[in-house]
């Protein structure tokens, strides 16, 4: 007996469940119980008060360490947006000495065109200073949780900025000074240079406050240098100086040397000759006599505008230059300093949590030594109860041939102490298990071995039993005796569906087959057939569907089992309605009955059983038709429902696409048989629409049964097989025959084939050489309608009997002999039956 589906899913979740359940103790376990104490509980406070008291100096330790790490990663960070800052202060001076020079232009203007002309040319100032105050904002944003002082200051040079962009947009509409228009930037500027300057890598680390100072004092001279510029180039678009201008110049002249020497105090070497090595260059040297001649005391020459632009413009650009050069150099130091001290503050954490881990490893070596026997067998007991004895259980009620060699895990505790032989009586205690499911295994396929004989061997006195009724129908000329005939075919057709089902409990595939799609239709009549009550099944609607072969004989069973539950727990006066549609890629079939009904809770249970088939026990066996329509649904991933309907049930079956075929060619469909349902077709001299009085009910007495030489019963192979084909030519697994070929036999129809075969001579080798299609008397002579066919001869009922005894004795010696697996005929053989 194989194994249900319900049990698949318990191996697996077997399988995935660790094994942590708990054995219920016979009393409360109390927490304040020293003795109820689990042994992970009491090796943990061993470890804990010990390593809590470590932990607590090493943290002293590693805070301190921690906050200069800290320190230096913010003061690393906030040197590094110095680059954003520095940009945007370059842009701003930009925009600031251009404005100077264009202030008086502004205010000269006549008409608003000649303002928006002046203001359009310094539009591209105005955009790249908001692309840097863009990119400082965005480089900004990681440092909302720095310190406050730095925060505060950020907020100062932001406020700073947006007071410029109020002054970019009333510019052109209200008169403000020239100091308060330039003011405004001069204050924005300083606030950067203020930001720029607010890193502090405190007292600790000197170098890096000296990396600050270099990069912020040569910045001021920049900034002092670009305020020199604007002031000449206002000067130089007026064409004039004013007592004023002089004095200003000359007082920003000299705070710029001051810067200047300021920045070489704290520069390095290299960077003082780097910043002599710059002011050689050409450009920078015009810029710089430009403006010693515009400075001088005695007679001041005021330069050109557009000269005195470009050449500053080249100047200030080579002082950016030089700036980003001694910052990236700061940066530079300031990262390497945060990154050694956080690789310092790494090792002494590292190294306090290697002496910790170290010191708890020694412990619980120490404490393993107690614990470690125990641990191991309450594992192994646990893993045995819930993996390794389920999944034995499992794998023995599913295996489908021979039993295999079931293997139990040795003890995993090797002491020879108490937990020593405790671990070898659980093994023993699974070993045991083990042995009593495996000779449940060998009883089940024992038993399903024995059923497989049996049904097999019931198979063939019935297929005997339905041929020589066959015989006594054709035979037969009184009605009455005619109708028990009849009666007496469908019992005999019950009992092979009776040993079909035993075949599915034992877990065996039908050996009924068909070679090619048949009809929906066909399939339902045929199921019809298989039940004693078939008059009172109609087919309402069924759509134009065919089954693969394959599957027909089993669907067939499938559809009869429920028929068969409708019209037994119904009224004999009722009705089972059956209908069938396509549905998607599949189709559904719907079998209604005006029966008794179910409980909900019953309905339920039956539904489940559907859903997932049982194992094979007594309880199955007495409800047999529900177990066989489960598996036989399982087995062509078939969904089988119970719905409550109206004064009844509803049975839906829904056919898989899997199961659907094309319609075979019309030359492989012929036309049906004669043998057809009452639901189908009416008998003859019933009449044409009876109503609900002329319904036939189970046991009641046909109204007429005419006298016809060849009455013939209805049966589910009359249905399928072909009808054109001679009654001993056969239809294919359907027939009691066995398979034939589709051309006739030789008879009065068909002349014999000659006596003697006709050759083509010899080859060289002796042999004779044939003649393609000389045997077929089919080609060589014309059929001759006038004979008739000759009587057929039905063998020796003794002799047949006798083959198949001595066939079973042979067949039980092999068995005995060579393999203890079931023998299942493949697909394509002969079965007892005659079946293919």
């Amino acid at each position: 007996m194989g194994v249900g589906a319900d049990q698949a899913p318990g191996v697996s979740q077997h399988r995935r469940r660790r094994f942590d359940v708990r054995v219920v103790p016979h009393r409360r376990r109390s927490p304040l119980r020293l003795q109820d104490w689990r042994m992970r509980t009491k090796l943990a406070t061993v470890l804990v008060i010990p390593s809590v008291a470590f932990l607590v100096l090493a943290g002293v330790q590693t805070q301190s360490l921690v906050s200069r790490a800290n320190t230096l990663g913010n003061f690393a960070a906030q040197v590094g947006i110095g680059r954003e800052i520095t940009q945007l202060v370059h842009r701003l001076q930009q925009e600031r000495d251009r404005t100077a020079g264009e202030l008086a232009t502004l205010r000269a203007a006549k008409n608003e065109d000649e303002s928006e002309k002046v203001l359009a040319g310094l539009q591209p100032y105005r955009e790249a200073a908001d692309q840097a105050a863009q990119a400082l904002r965005q480089a900004a944003e990681p440092l909302s949780g720095a310190d406050a002082s730095w925060r505060n200051t950020y907020v100062v040079a932001s406020q700073a900025y947006q007071q410029i962009g109020y002054i970019r947009n009333v510019m052109a509409t209200v008169v403000l000074s020239d100091d308060t228009i330039l003011g405004n930037y001069h204050r924005a500027v300083d606030a950067l240079l203020t930001l720029l300057a607010q890193p502090s890598p405190g007292a600790e680390r000197p170098e890096l406050s000296d990396a600050v100072l270099r990069y912020v004092q040569f910045a001021r001279a920049k900034e002092l240098s670009s305020r020199v510029r604007a002031e000449l180039y206002a000067v130089a678009r007026a064409g004039r100086f004013d007592r004023q201008d002089a004095g200003q110049l000359t007082d920003l002249r000299a705070r710029q040397l001051t810067a200047l020497g300021s920045f070489r105090i704290a520069a390095t070497s290299a960077q003082v000759a780097r910043y002599d090595q710059m002011s050689l260059d050409p450009a920078f040297v015009t810029a710089a006599r430009m403006e010693e001649r515009a400075l001088t005391t005695t007679r001041p020459t005021v330069p050109s505008a557009t000269q005195w632009w470009d050449a500053s413009e080249e100047r200030h650009e080579l002082l950016r230059q030089f700036e980003s050069e001694v910052l990236e150099t700061s940066a530079r130091q300031a990262d390497e300093a945060s990154s050694t001290q956080l690789r310092e503050t790494l090792l002494v954490v590292g190294v306090i949590i290697t002496v910790l881990l170290v010191a708890v490893l020694i412990s619980v070596l120490i404490g393993r030594s107690l614990a470690r026997s125990i641990r191991l067998l309450r594992s192994q007991a646990l893993r045995i109860a819930q993996i390794e004895l389920p999944e034995a259980l499992a794998r023995l009620r599913s295996v489908a041939g021979g039993v295999p060699q079931m293997e139990v895990s040795p003890a995993v505790v090797r002491s020879l102490d108490e937990i020593g032989e405790l671990a070898e009586a659980f093994v023993a205690v699974h070993r045991s298990a083990v042995g009593v499911a495996v000779d449940q295994a060998n009883m089940r396929r024992n038993v399903n071995a024995m059923f497989v004989n049996l049904a097999r061997r019931s198979q063939v006195l019935v297929e005997r039993q339905l041929e020589l009724l066959d015989d006594l129908e054709r035979e037969e000329g009184d009605p009455d005796q005619l109708e028990n005939l009849f009666k007496l075919d469908h019992l005999a057709a019950r009992m092979r569906r009776n040993d079909e089902s035993l075949l599915v409990l034992a877990g065996t595939e039908s050996t009924r087959r068909w070679n090619r799609p048949v009809g929906l239709s066909a399939a339902l009549l045929a199921a019809s057939a298989e039940i004693e009550q078939y008059q009172r099944v109609r087919h309402e609607a069924v759509a134009d569907l065919h089954v693969v072969g394959h599957a027909v004989g089993e669907l067939v069973h499938l559809l009869a089992e429920l028929l068969e539950n409708a019209t037994a727990f119904s009224r004999p006066d009722t009705i089972v309605q059956v209908m069938a549609r396509a549905e998607g890629a599949g189709a559904v079939i719907e079998i209604a009955d005006q029966g008794l009904g179910m409980s909900p809770a019953a309905l339920a249970e039956a539904n489940s059983v559907l859903a997932q088939p049982p194992a094979a026990d007594v309880a199955t066996v007495e409800r047999m038709g529900l177990f066989v329509v489960s598996h036989l649904a399982a087995r062509h991933s078939i969904e089988v429902r119970l719905h409550g309907g109206a004064g009844g049930l509803v049975a839906r079956v829904k056919l898989p696409g899997a199961l659907l075929a094309a319609a075979p060619p019309p030359s492989l469909d012929p036309p049906p048989s004669p043998r057809v349902l009452p639901a189908a077709a009416p008998r003859l001299g019933a009449p044409r629409n009876p109503g609900p009085a002329d319904l036939p009910v189970a046991g009641r007495r046909p109204i007429t049964v005419p006298r016809q030489a060849h009455a013939v019963p209805v049966r589910a192979e009359d249905v399928l097989a072909p009808a054109a084909m001679p009654a001993n030519a056969g239809g294919g697994w359907w027939s009691r025959e066995g398979p034939s070929s589709a051309v006739p036999p030789t008879g009065a129809g068909m002349p014999a084939p000659p006596a003697v075969p006709v050759t083509a001579g010899t080859n060289d080798r002796g042999l004779p050489v044939r003649v393609p299609m000389a045997q077929l008397s089919a080609v060589t002579q014309p059929a001759r309608p006038e004979q008739q066919q000759p009587a057929r001869h039905d063998p020796d009922p003794d002799a047949v009997g006798g083959m198949l005894s001595r066939l079973y004795s042979g067949v039980r010696q092999a068995e005995a002999e060579e393999t203890k697996v079931i023998p299942v005929p493949p697909p394509g053989v002969w079965s007892e039956g005659r079946h293919k």
